[in-house]
């Protein structure tokens, strides 16, 4: 018996940095799973308050909609959580102040060479799932960079949503490898940052969703 989670039919797709109307229709038409709205400031693809609250109002029942902060003040996360259903953390955040909100919460780790996945399972136990990004120094995600698959291991506890540099030419590779239970894009639908191409989010979520696979069971 091991602390595996169990199984799932297919892998979830998450659209991230999703900036104009335009583009969360076409994600949702494709079939995402799950929208991301970057509230950094320091992101080229930041929302303010007045058009995250546009996009998500155009989010149909059963998409999720999550919010990306990094190390930001308690009270910019708790106004932006009115529009969110996710939260997404991808600074130096403890444990304890991912979980002190009224929103299910995934943290997102950078591939450090020293980073021990299985140590951070156990400390980041509440989350939903484990977003696993390239580390880039400086740059708290959305490098476009990929990291070497091999280093996650199979045994992890906690559900994995795969990130960095994928495209929908790698994307069935990715999934073949790592079996995650659900993978995260961003530049690698875009033809701009933060403006997305309906055409590459059409490719993209059709590749994950066809990949055979098993995953690690969340609820997002």
């Amino acid at each position: 018996m091991t602390d595996t989670p169990p199984r799932a039919a297919r892998t979830r797709v998450k659209i991230c940095g999703v900036t104009r109307p335009t583009d969360v229709d076409a994600a949702v038409a494709a079939g995402a799973d799950a929208l991301g709205f970057v509230l950094w400031p320091g992101s080229k693809r930041a929302l303010d308050d007045a058009r995250l609250a546009e996009l998500a109002s155009r989010v149909p029942a059963f998409v999720t909609r999550v919010g990306l902060f990094v190390d930001q003040e308690r009270g910019v996360i708790e106004h932006a959580s009115r529009h969110l259903d996710l939260l997404q953390f991808h600074g130096d955040e403890s444990p304890d102040f991912c979980a002190s909100f009224d929103r299910p919460w995934i943290k997102a780790l950078r591939m450090r060479d020293d980073l021990d996945l299985h140590a951070a399972a156990q400390a980041y136990q509440g989350a939903q799932a484990l977003l696993l990004d390239a580390y880039c120094p400086g740059v708290p995600g959305g490098t476009g960079e990929t990291f070497d698959w091999a280093r996650i291991p199979a045994s992890l506890t906690k559900p994995v949503i795969l990130a960095g540099g994928l495209t929908p030419a790698n994307v069935a590779r990715a999934i073949r490898q790592v079996a995650p239970f659900a993978v995260d894009v961003s530049g690698g639908v875009e033809h701009a940052p933060g403006i997305k191409d309906a055409s590459l989010i059409e490719a993209f979520v059709q590749q994950a969703c066809t990949t055979p696979t098993t995953q690690a069971q969340v609820t997002l």
